[in-house]
């Protein structure tokens, strides 16, 4: 967390619209049309949910929305903070739900972004626990328009986090991706995932092969989900590694 950050819950119009306006910029979508509308907000906060607000000195710098689920669980529907507040965000959004006893969030995630990937197998101790075609539909934001809104829900345990397999990708190259290099190894019970570099600047140069890498990734996730893996690490050069959570720990 960087000097000078705090991280508060918003109850406020005021600050629930900005907390709006943050998402509209990090989305690219006006802010006469933000994702999240601060009466969305708002009613969210008023069902008992709670929106997170990460300050630099009087700046937002970053927001979280959190809702509670069935059995315990939480739901956090969005977060984007600037580098390095993301952890105090997250951290923030546990300790609510630990107060009022939940012991797991979840949350879904663009699975082509291996820099999220990361954070979320990897610092948090998250597990990927299910893959969702299509999950949104179209999406008209600045950031997902063209492509299709595959997801991967991940599942954190708020009192005991996971340990992630981080070791590097091993075993035959099982199949090819999309610009020509390995797409999946298999070694043992584990098998490994490769991403594109920056999906994100990807689909915005080269739509069509960002689709064609968004087809390859879902149909290894689908096989390995199918077979009772999950998504339990992610490395620095993009590789996922898929395995069986009770090898993971």
């Amino acid at each position: 967390m960087t000097a000078g950050a705090t991280i508060r819950t918003v109850h406020d119009v005021a600050g629930l619209a900005a907390v709006a306006d943050h998402f509209s910029d990090v989305w690219r979508t006006p802010r006469t049309a933000p994702p999240y509308p601060a009466e969305v907000l708002h009613s969210l906060v008023h069902a008992g949910g709670a929106v997170h607000a990460a300050h630099d000195g009087q700046r937002l710098a970053g927001a979280a929305v959190a809702v509670l689920g069935p059995d315990r669980s939480t739901y956090s529907l969005v977060a984007a903070a600037e580098r390095g507040l993301g952890p105090a965000l997250k951290r923030a959004q546990r300790d609510w739900a630990l107060a009022l006893g939940a012991r797991t969030m979840r949350w879904t995630f663009d699975p082509l972004v291996g820099r999220n990937a990361r954070f979320n197998l990897v610092k948090l101790g998250a597990v990927g626990t299910e893959y969702l075609v299509d999950f949104y539909g179209p999406m008209a934001d600045g950031v997902n328009d063209g492509d299709e809104s595959d997801r991967l829900t991940v599942t954190w345990d708020l009192t005991a986090p996971g340990t992630p397999y981080d070791g590097e990708p091993r075993g035959p190259v099982l199949r090819t991706a999309p610009d020509g290099g390995p797409l999946v190894r298999r070694a043992g019970g584990r098998l490994w995932c490769r991403v594109p570099q920056d999906a994100v600047a990807l689909r915005a140069a080269d739509p069509a092969l960002a689709l064609r890498w968004r087809h390859a990734v879902r149909e290894v996730f689908l096989d390995a989900f199918a077979e009772g893996l999950s998504a339990t690490g992610m490395s620095r050069d993009g590789w996922y590694t898929l395995g069986r959570t009770e090898e993971a720990a």
